[in-house]
């Protein structure tokens, strides 16, 4: 079959269907968390939850349930022991991811091991670790749905108070905003994020679809809220065209057998940013920070 015929026959494809679905509610809640998660320089935190849900998922493999509550337990526990940790200074916070990322990755190794000895199912690793969303289980969307729900009202309630208090702490606290609260919300909802996109393109992956569209989407944008929505588009559009081509990649070499759509996605989540950084000058520094205190959000 040619690729021109497996293109027209996409629309009729449930697999393909279900990936543009669940592709879709992952790239639009990642990218939008992950606008704060740059702008609050909480990118590695991001990477960290990334590489512990690959600790979840193999878990959840292993004794057979769905791997979307083993990504998102592992994550959220992950978080809320993070902040407890490292919450008074940011290098007693990256000590922590650093030191539960390890542990995490070598529990991972160990869920992995014991699948592969004691289960006759093929693909966890690959499963786990890249993704694979024309394998989801449109039994499973329901709950993907309720996540992505509750992760982006989450974000959009808290977004003022999330730029305050990134901006300036002290600040916020002297207007009431519980600084603390907000913070151990916000890796919450980043946890849930970082599971829905381990859903999507694979623990190991998810964090382009976190940090990449919202790092372009801050070079370009004006504003936060202008930020979320370019984010949210170049993250949906990279990963729905990228489903596309991995459909019609079953007619490239080698024939019958399909691209990855993970390597797709990223690839497309990558090459803005890398455009924006060719041909787009740096903003002056002086203006850069008039127009971050400008953002502030007043009382």
């Amino acid at each position: 079959m040619g690729w021109l015929s497996l293109l027209a026959s996409l629309p009729s494809n449930e697999a393909v269907r279900t990936a543009v679905l669940v592709g879709g509610i992952a790239a639009a809640t990642s990218s939008a968390v992950g606008v704060f998660a740059v702008i609050r320089g909480q990118s590695f935190a991001g990477h960290a939850l990334a590489d512990l849900a690959a600790t979840g998922g193999s878990g959840a493999f292993l004794l057979g349930v769905n791997q979307f509550w083993g990504f998102v337990a592992v994550a959220v526990g992950a978080a809320g022991f993070m902040e407890a940790a490292g919450v008074e200074r940011r290098r007693g916070r990256d000590v922590a991811t650093g030191i539960v990322q390890g542990a995490g990755l070598g529990l991972a190794a160990l869920f992995l091991y014991l699948a592969a000895q004691t289960t006759t199912r093929t693909g966890a690793t690959f499963t786990v670790l890249f993704g694979s969303m024309f394998t989801i289980d449109p039994s499973g969307i329901p709950p993907l749905l309720g996540a992505g729900s509750v992760a982006l009202s989450t974000i959009l309630v808290l977004s003022r108070v999330l730029l305050l208090s990134a901006l300036s702490p002290e600040l916020a606290t002297v207007r009431g905003v519980p600084v603390r609260a907000v913070s151990i919300s916000y890796l919450i909802v980043l946890a849930m994020s970082v599971a829905l996109s381990a859903v999507a393109i694979g623990a190991v992956l998810s964090t382009a679809l976190l940090v990449g569209p919202a790092a372009t989407a801050l070079r370009v944008a004006r504003g936060p809220i202008q930020a979320m929505a370019a984010a949210v588009a170049i993250a949906v559009g990279a990963t729905w065209l990228g489903i596309v081509l991995a459909y019609v990649s079953y007619a490239w070499p080698p024939l019958g057998h399909g691209w990855p759509v993970s390597f797709f996605v990223v690839t497309l989540v990558v090459l803005p940013y890398a455009l924006t950084h060719m041909f787009r000058r740096p903003r002056p520094r002086a203006l850069s920070t008039a127009q971050s205190s400008a953002s502030v959000p007043q009382p």
